[in-house]
């Protein structure tokens, strides 16, 4: 595990919302993140698909993660804001959030990120979410 990686799992594991909704860290590379998330009934909302907020979280994550790939050394990153625009319902065995920094700048990046739904065991997806996210890269311990 190179030093990106393990800064990003460190962070990743002290982030109670993650375990939470069962999300894992699924690949961390310069300037990319990916995590995935199983479908479960309490992550559902009335009609039975995954609910907006937990596919907006496990996204938001990857794009700040993706960010945090490419922060300044000695900081962290916070979300500054974001669209997410869905594309279907969010019905799916499992889930997989795809973050990408577009721009990284010396205070802020840009990231794009897209959620993908998959129904069975092969490699069959559709994308249900996409992302446009602003981070700030913050001083750590400040």
């Amino acid at each position: 595990m190179d030093e990106r990686h393990a800064r990003v799992s460190a962070s990743f594991e002290r982030q109670g919302l993650m375990k939470t909704l069962g999300a894992r860290l699924a690949r961390v590379a310069d300037g990319e993140v990916d995590i995935g998330m199983p479908f479960g009934g309490a992550l559902s909302q009335q009609h039975g698909y995954a609910h907006a907020g937990s596919i907006t979280s496990i996204v938001d994550s990857a794009c700040g993660y993706a960010a945090l790939t490419r922060a300044p050394a000695g900081h962290g990153v916070v979300t500054v804001e974001f669209k997410v625009n869905f594309l279907r319902p969010a019905i799916g065995q499992r889930f997989l959030a795809v973050g990408r920094v577009i721009h990284a700048g010396r205070t802020t990046g840009v990231c794009t990120g897209e959620v993908r739904a998959f129904t069975g065991e092969g490699g069959d997806c559709k994308v249900v979410a996409l992302m446009q996210a602003t981070v700030a890269f913050v001083k750590e311990g400040a």
